[in-house]
């Protein structure tokens, strides 16, 4: 019997590579994107290829949207089998002190409050038979504070972490595991969701690397590297493994 996927940010980085690796290794992925017509090209990818794949246009914090497509999964499947809850932004890059409340608000809120949204809700498909939730948290806020402006973005990422340790333990009685990837630098289209503002330019302190930010390979990771550890994560291969974050960034973030 085919697992049940749902894959948040399906549509685009690092979600399109784990659904279309996914679907690759058999199962039926659910793409829930705020674009759904981003969803769709990853879905119809994926068919023309010979998988299984349906897509969903979801802003993961909104409760409501959430809890309407997962039921509709369940409606048709019967179970939810994996979560990989990759939706997020980089959000307002700007100082503590003039950073507005808003801004603050938002990424917070985009990222952190509909992880917790997410897991909520997937729970009760999973508690019957088990299941894998896998949540993008960052390097930013785990082992890296050297990207000035990211106050916010920093918090949803260690808020992240240590959220999806307290599900983990909470989660086990069920055999729900419960663990996170901490990505570096990967090529993405994050930045359409990013906002510079000019008072990061007061604050930053230079950092000079050695020879380099990324020693592995000396560039940035790519979507479909992280996809292999997502995988990995929701897999059998994985199944004595919850309660972890798993760093892949190529080694940037011990420089």
């Amino acid at each position: 019997m085919k697992k049940i996927a749902v894959i948040t940010g399906g549509g685009s980085g690092i979600g399109e590579a784990a659904a279309k690796r996914f679907a690759k290794e058999g199962m039926t992925v659910c793409l829930f994107d705020v674009k759904e017509s981003r969803a769709e090209e990853v879905k119809k990818e994926i068919i023309s290829d010979g998988g299984e794949a349906l897509a969903f246009e979801v802003d993961v914090s909104d409760e409501d949207q959430v809890t309407n497509a997962l039921k509709e999964i369940s409606q048709q499947f019967g179970t939810i089998d994996c979560l990989f809850n990759n939706a997020g932004i980089n959000g307002t890059l700007e100082s503590i002190e003039e950073m507005k409340v808003e801004d603050w608000d938002n990424t917070i809120h985009t990222n952190l409050r509909s992880t917790f949204i997410m897991v909520k809700h997937i729970v009760p498909y999973m508690k019957k038979q088990g299941g894998s939730i896998v949540i993008t948290s960052s390097i930013n806020g785990n082992r890296t504070f050297s990207n000035f402006g990211m106050s916010a973005y920093s918090t949803s990422k260690a808020g992240q972490v240590a959220f999806m340790k307290m599900a983990a333990l909470e989660l086990a009685q069920y055999n729900i595991r419960v663990n996170a990837i901490c990505p570096g630098a990967i090529e993405t289209n994050i930045e359409e969701n990013t906002n510079p503002k000019d008072s990061i330019q007061e604050i930053e302190i230079p950092v000079e690397y050695p020879e380099g930010s990324h020693p592995l390979k000396e560039k940035a990771g790519s979507p479909e590297q992280v996809a292999d550890v997502v995988y990995f994560l929701v897999s059998g291969a994985s199944s004595h493994v919850t309660g972890t974050a798993m760093f892949v960034d190529g080694a940037e973030s011990l420089l």
